[in-house]
């Protein structure tokens, strides 16, 4: 039997833990708190979709999130890393096959991670520091959920159709071209792509992130910053003098013109609707 002074720092402890999850707003303790507890708990699944140094990137993501947009914010997130792993996993010996897999069987380094991530963190920190004050949390919180509608119907839309794709299109010439192309698209990878935003945003709805026109956004922002992403791969992607166009520069190019145009789409429907 446990003394009676070990017994209550027991529950003292268990009590400051408890305090910590549901703290809201939440604050940087709790964030790093949570945040340790989850990725001990969910390292099984993280190691499958993330090399050591990308582990270490998704908990400063991780932290940033959760101490922004608390919980919700972060299981967000966390549903766009499960579901881009696992589009990424499909058909991996195909891919490797064909010279078109993700590096290190899809486990994602650092750089994509802070690539796929950067327009989220930004409103992130805007939120948290309060830019624009009240009146303006409401689009940095837009932009967030944005911008990761906008990476996971990238990822998706690429994986599947590198997977599935009969026929792959180049997008600025519509020429066929062999499966994972830089600006190739194709049906099958659209349609899936398309798919996983209305997922990613029908569940930001769900967690109170967005309200119903503001998910709506998301999807149609995501499948515009999308179309202009395979545009910049087919028009300048390993193109001389670009050379320093890589994939992780492409992908903050895309998400953050995800999260400017949902922003700026919110704003033309409230002026113009008066909503």
């Amino acid at each position: 039997m446990l003394p009676v002074s070990s017994s209550l720092s027991v529950e003292g402890a268990v009590s400051e833990a408890l305090s910590l999850f549901k703290s809201s707003p939440a604050t940087w303790k709790s964030a790093l708190f949570c945040n340790i507890l989850i990725f001990i708990a969910g390292s099984p699944i993280l190691v499958t979709g993330l090399s050591a140094s990308g582990i270490g990137a998704a908990f400063l993501l991780g932290t940033l999130t959760w101490r922004a947009f608390g919980p919700s914010g972060f299981l967000l997130v966390a549903t766009y890393f499960v579901l881009g792993t696992v589009a990424t996993k499909v058909k991996m010996a195909q891919k490797e096959a064909q010279g078109v897999a993700e590096k290190r069987k899809g486990r994602r380094g650092p750089g994509s991670v802070i690539g796929s991530s950067a327009a989220g963190c930004l409103c992130a920190f805007l939120s948290i520091f309060g830019v624009g004050g009240a009146a303006f949390s409401r689009l940095w919180q837009l932009g967030f959920v944005a911008s990761f509608c906008t990476k996971l119907s990238d990822t998706v839309s690429s994986e599947i159709g590198k997977a599935y794709g009969k026929t792959t299109y180049l997008v600025t010439t519509f020429k066929v071209v062999p499966r994972g192309t830089e600006g190739a698209v194709s049906l099958e990878g659209t349609a899936a792509g398309l798919l996983a935003s209305i997922f990613l945003a029908i569940a930001s709805y769900l967690l109170g992130e967005v309200n119903a026109l503001e998910a709506i956004i998301c999807v149609v922002a995501a499948q515009i910053a999308n179309l202009g992403e395979s545009i910049i791969g087919a028009a300048l992607q390993d193109k001389e003098g670009f050379r320093w166009l890589n994939n992780d520069a492409v992908n903050v190019i895309n998400i953050t013109m995800g999260s400017i145009l949902a922003v700026l789409m919110q704003q033309a429907i409230l002026q113009n609707w008066h909503l």
